[in-house]
């Protein structure tokens, strides 16, 4: 099966190293249970509720050209 990767952190108070566990975790997870991961999006220091997130609007765009 195919994935992507969508990772955030919500304010600048937290680090990159919080993209870089929430990729890890992901892709450990992908491993174990046959996935291959196309593509990593990472958005930093933006609020969940926004949709207006840079990475997660491309994520949505390269979905609809069936990047995927």
């Amino acid at each position: 099966m195919k994935a992507v990767i969508y990772s955030r952190y919500s304010c600048e108070n937290q680090r990159e190293a919080n993209i870089e566990g929430q990729v890890r975790e992901c892709k450990e997870f992908a491993e174990r249970n046959g996935y291959t991961v196309l593509k990593i999006y990472a958005d930093r220091a933006t609020i969940g509720k926004n949709e207006d997130r840079l990475e997660f609007q491309q994520m949505l765009k390269d979905g609809d050209k069936k990047f995927v």
